[in-house]
């Protein structure tokens, strides 16, 4: 999903502005994403890893946590 508004508000007069993002602000919000999905797929990745590392090992996660504590 991509947003291409701006709202503006000046909290001291209640205007409100929406407008169009600039080619720069577009790049930001983007890029922003990009960064934001890596982190999940990352995160996602280090779950099924350790998963499939107890799977191998025959343990479950609390069994792990008391060979580890």
């Amino acid at each position: 999903m991509t947003y291409t508004k701006i709202a503006e508000i000046n909290c001291e007069t209640g205007e409100q502005v929406i407008r169009e993002m600039t080619a720069d602000e577009k790049k930001d919000y983007d890029l922003r994403v990009a960064e934001q999905n890596q982190s999940i797929l990352e995160a996602e990745q280090v779950v099924i890893n350790k998963a499939a590392l107890l799977a191998k090992l025959g343990i479950t996660a609390d069994e792990a946590k008391l060979l580890l504590g």
